[in-house]
């Protein structure tokens, strides 16, 4: 495989580390370890907003390369599909063509279906209100805010709003919707179903990986996810502050 392409399937295979939620030390082990199996030099260098390859051909001449990412999400399937292509290419290098396809499958690998992604928000929330002393009730309410905010959030993303926003008019709805139930059915604790629809919301592995990103030394790419994740916690407590300080004066 010449040079140029053994640079494209690297950046290809960055970008869907990167853009399905991996960590930045991560994508420039694997991007080393796609280099060395066709005896190729490389150095990389990943931020939160792209990769940047730089590597030596066959006539010592160095290609350099950049490709930025757009948008993200956490799908940790694909992240092991690529680490198990990436592995598979030192044992038994592919050629260009073979290479290009295995990565097309992976970007083409089927999601899971929209009613399954809800009904998995759903228990998410049942099981984490009734964990922290919830009731049954708390919990079915819980359930069924979540499955609300999932299917607004699965809707307004396309839209193209910012983050901030998504997740300050999310956690307004939930503040809302928990007063309005205690107020409707006096046995439901509205703390205890915040508790549990919020848990679908937490940045739970772009905290982590921003973490594990500073620990190895990347941290230009790690406060970038830590801030990240640091502001959609702020969005999610102003939204859900602002709904109870509104229902505190709102009587029903």
């Amino acid at each position: 495989m010449e040079a140029k392409q053994v640079l494209e399937i690297a950046l290809s295979t960055g970008q869907i580390l990167l853009s399905n939620g991996a960590e930045a030390y991560r994508v420039e082990e694997t991007i080393e370890r796609i280099c060395s199996s066709y005896n190729l030099e490389c150095e990389c260098m990943v931020t939160a907003k792209g990769v940047l390859i730089s590597l030596l051909d066959g006539n010592d001449e160095k290609i350099t390369s950049l490709k930025k990412i757009r948008a993200r999400r956490v799908d940790l399937y694909r992240i092991e599909l690529i680490n198990s292509f990436s592995r598979n290419l030192q044992h038994k290098p592919m050629t260009y063509e073979e290479a290009k396809q295995v990565l097309k499958d992976i970007e083409e690998a089927p999601y899971f279906s929209f009613p399954v992604r809800l009904f998995a928000a759903s228990m998410t929330s049942f099981v984490y209100s009734f964990f922290f002393n919830g009731t049954i009730y708390d919990s079915i309410v819980s359930a069924l805010v979540s499955i609300g905010i999932y299917y607004m959030l699965e809707k307004i993303s396309k839209v193209g709003f910012f983050q901030f926003f998504e997740f300050f008019l999310s956690g307004f709805i939930i503040g809302g919707s928990s007063i309005i139930a205690q107020r409707l059915l006096p046995f439901v604790s509205k703390g205890n179903v915040i508790t549990g629809a919020i848990m679908i919301l937490l940045p739970g592995v772009a905290l982590t990986n921003g973490v594990k990103d500073v620990i190895y030394g990347d941290f230009e790419s790690g406060m970038a996810k830590f801030g990240e994740a640091m502001l959609i916690i702020i969005a999610i407590g102003v939204g859900i502050g602002a709904a109870l300080a509104i229902g505190v004066g709102v009587k029903l």
